[in-house]
């Protein structure tokens, strides 16, 4: 498989340039195809808490509320939304939108939608995490939703914007009534049902027309959107998740517009005549899981004892890590180092956190804490999730040795690595969140809270850590109506949170979208890559 930096073996970059250069204008044409760096694990909005599941359906499926490039909140489904009081919100719902199927869209499907969400069988990652604070759900008419919460929850409007509204009818739901202790349904769709399109009947501005894995989603401009009408008849995704074959592609004129180009390339293409780039920094931090499970899957040499189980040698592998080394040279500068879980200026993020690189301090720790000659680790890590997903591994894994913990990484296909992650089969782990609500209680309730299937929270924490202090602090803040006195308890969290070592951020992607000249996209802190949101340049 091709590597970064590695176009000229796929195409001499001359020849590219002109294919390039005598290809059609997207602007000219109806069909957009787009390069994605990732393909979903399923098609199924329900199915799977994760970037490329989320982009896909946001084509589909749509949301009461939405976030727009810098993610402030927008009115999708609901027109509006008010707080009744501290644990009452009223929603006023858009009048006249169809499914795709022609029926109207009510409430009954947005309830129907919380519903299904805890029973989506084999979820790898739920979204129960943003429908748990739901204690009630009432109609009183067709286009008005009264949404109670146990107690005051004022991130209700946010977490909302997370997941997709399915049909009702179309599912056999019509009848299906909210019950907080679980919901009674003779039985619920199954994610076959939505990967093979019999059920990818949502109200969004494209209609699902067919679906092969790792060759490509084609989907058509649903003629009656309620909103405004995108620029395309039909939008071909094409999952490309080498490097240098993405790459490739748009110069070759395959291709319309490319997410994530390698940082490698970031220069040539900048200087081609008939690209254009777009980028800002994203919200989606890289981070390494560290594990505290009895018996370490993926260490050696300590007896079968899990040394991660002490505090002294997990903050020594996070002051081994030189933040800054990987975003010079691993990630071109296109990036930058984290110090928490969410970059500054965004909501909850605590200015006075702060790491540090210390390979001295990190070896004397690892004495102290009785591993003088240090152990061996596994790394387990996805090739092409994240930009240089497997390098940064790599560049990990060396800083590791250079303190004495003997490191080799376990690189594999996203899918796979998933699949292992999720079965705990890693002691640490490389991954990246990107916090869908734009707020610091995302990554915190689902990397590090204890898994507590009733609050929604440690959906993705795979570590088997659990501090019922820091789980506490977050039901304070998700209680707390006063968006200052909440943002400085959840500042306080994420302090607890650092200092206890187990999910170390590494960096922050920088997001890079390549296109042909004559599109025009504004960039998005969340990463996705919005069909509808690509136009032809004014």
């Amino acid at each position: 498989m091709l590597r970064s930096g590695t176009l000229k073996h796929v195409l001499p970059a001359a020849a590219a340039l002109a294919l390039l250069a005598a290809a059609p204008t997207p602007s000219q044409a109806a069909t957009l195809t787009v390069g994605t760096s990732a393909e979903p694990s399923a098609l199924d909005p329900h199915y799977h808490n994760l970037g490329p599941n989320t982009r896909a359906r946001k084509h589909v499926f749509e949301s009461l509320v939405s976030m727009d490039a810098k993610m402030r909140l927008q009115p999708e489904l609901a027109e509006s939304w008010r707080a009744v009081d501290e644990t009452t919100w009223e929603f006023k719902l858009r009048k006249g939108v169809k499914f795709h199927d022609g029926t109207e869209f009510t409430a009954q499907d947005f309830v129907y939608s919380v519903c299904r969400i805890p029973n989506v069988a084999n979820s790898p990652s739920s979204f129960t995490v943003y429908t748990k604070g739901i204690a009630g759900i009432e109609a009183p008419d067709p286009h008005t939703l009264i949404i109670k919460t146990g107690k005051p929850y004022p991130l209700l409007p946010v977490e909302l914007s997370t997941f997709g509204i399915i049909s009702a009818k179309a599912a056999g739901g019509e009848a299906v009534t909210f019950d907080k202790a679980g919901c009674k349904a003779d039985s619920w769709p199954t994610t076959q049902a939505f990967n093979d399109g019999s059920l990818m009947i949502g109200t969004g501005p494209f209609k699902h027309k067919s679906y092969t894995k790792g060759d490509r989603q084609v989907l058509e401009r649903n003629p009656d959107y309620w909103g405004p009408q995108a620029a395309w008849d039909t939008v071909v995704f094409r999952p490309i998740t080498s490097d240098g074959p993405r790459v490739a592609a748009l110069l070759a004129g395959d291709v319309d517009m490319i997410e994530s180009p390698p940082v490698q390339d970031i220069e040539r293409l900048k200087s081609a005549p008939n690209v254009s780039l777009a980028q800002a920094q994203s919200n989606r931090v890289i981070y390494l899981a560290l594990g505290v499970q009895d018996t370490p899957p993926t260490i050696t040499g300590t007896d079968g004892k899990n040394p991660l189980k002490d505090p002294k040698v997990r903050k020594a592998l996070s002051l081994a890590v030189d933040r800054d080394a990987i975003v010079k040279r691993i990630m071109m500068g296109v990036a930058e180092p984290a110090n928490q879980y969410l970059p500054a200026g965004f909501y909850g993020n605590n200015p006075e956190v702060t790491v540090a690189t210390d390979a001295n301090k990190a070896k004397q720790l690892l004495a102290e804490a009785g591993y003088p000659k240090g152990f061996q680790l596994t790394l387990g890590t996805p090739n092409d999730r994240y930009i240089n997903d497997d390098k940064v591994a790599q560049a990990v894994a060396q800083m590791f040795t250079r303190i004495g913990v003997q490191t080799q990484v376990d690189a594999t296909t996203a899918n796979v690595f998933f699949s292992k992650r999720n079965k705990q089969e890693y002691s640490v782990f490389l991954a990246g969140w990107g916090a869908d609500s734009g707020e610091m209680s995302s990554p915190l309730k689902a990397l590090i809270a204890t898994p507590i299937k009733e609050k929604g929270y440690g959906t993705t924490n795979y570590t088997s850590y659990s501090d019922p202090e820091l789980d506490g602090m977050l039901d304070t803040a998700l209680a707390t109506v006063d968006d200052a006195k909440r943002e400085k308890l959840l500042q306080a969290a994420v302090k607890r949170a650092m200092d206890a070592d187990i999910i170390i951020p590494l960096h922050y992607e920088v997001t890079v979208w390549a296109m042909k000249k004559g599109l025009s996209y504004e960039p998005r802190a969340d990463q996705y890559t919005l069909a509808q949101k690509v136009t032809p340049a004014k």
